[in-house]
């Protein structure tokens, strides 16, 4: 063990930064009925339209069963309609509706706001060397995370 008191790693810093960023964009999400969830699967519909739900769990790292959920409560709620995909019978594909991308397009405004107020924080060359350092820590994580035996 090491003698540095637990508040005080960098893993736990990061954590705690990440926790602060989840609850800031949960209380903004709120606001307009959505979930985070929700949330990135509005925001990868306006990027990417006609997708799967099983391609919309894969990229919200979330199961396919949660995301028929979710995808049944964005419709219920108006924001997105789903129809049966031109190449194959049995997936349904999701598109926004107008209400959707207004939606969308409000919370994405206020979730900005904190992108710039967070970007202010800091100096030019401090938000260059940050993001340099946030993308080491990524990375080094990544490559250290262990990846159970494919059978």
């Amino acid at each position: 063990m090491t003698d540095i008191p637990a508040a005080e790693h960098l893993c736990t810093r990061i954590r705690r930064a990440e926790q602060a960023l989840m609850a800031h964009h949960e209380a903004v999400l709120r606001s307009f009925g959505l979930t985070m969830t929700q949330y990135t699967v509005l925001l990868r519909l306006s990027r990417e339209e006609g997708l799967s739900g099983a391609q919309l769990a894969r990229g919200c790292g979330v199961s396919q069963q949660s995301m028929a959920t979710v995808l049944g409560t964005l419709q219920g709620k108006g924001l997105i309609s789903r129809t049966v995909s031109p190449a194959h019978a049995k997936v349904l594909v999701t598109e926004l509706t107008e209400t959707g991308r207004t939606t969308l397009k409000r919370a994405y405004q206020e979730v900005a706001e904190l992108e710039t107020g967070l970007t202010r924080a800091f100096r030019p060359a401090e938000y260059t060397v940050l993001c340099e350092l946030l993308e080491r820590a990524t990375s080094t994580l990544v490559r250290q995370t262990r990846h159970p035996a494919t059978r």
